[in-house]
């Protein structure tokens, strides 16, 4: 499991084994613990930063590179 760290010095695990597609790279889940007992968020691997936001949809976009991944249900009513 690759480790990355927080701006305050946090260690995170990412499970490379836990992938969702994004427009410029995967995005992997992150988790507190390398039990993956508590998870925390994405890493993004297109700048391999931690810097995301998910929407209720599902979409997930980096805050870094704007590396994106569309949400997991669309239609019309949801713009």
């Amino acid at each position: 499991m690759l480790t990355v760290a927080t701006d305050d010095g946090e260690t995170l695990y990412v499970a490379e084994d836990e992938a969702e597609r994004g427009q410029d790279g995967p995005f992997l889940v992150v988790y507190r613990t390398p039990d993956r007992q508590r998870r925390w968020g994405w890493f993004c691997t297109n700048c391999e930063s931690v810097d995301n936001a998910m929407d209720s949809m599902g979409r997930i976009e980096c805050n870094v590179c704007g590396n994106f991944k569309k949400p997991d249900e669309w239609d019309s009513a949801h713009e």
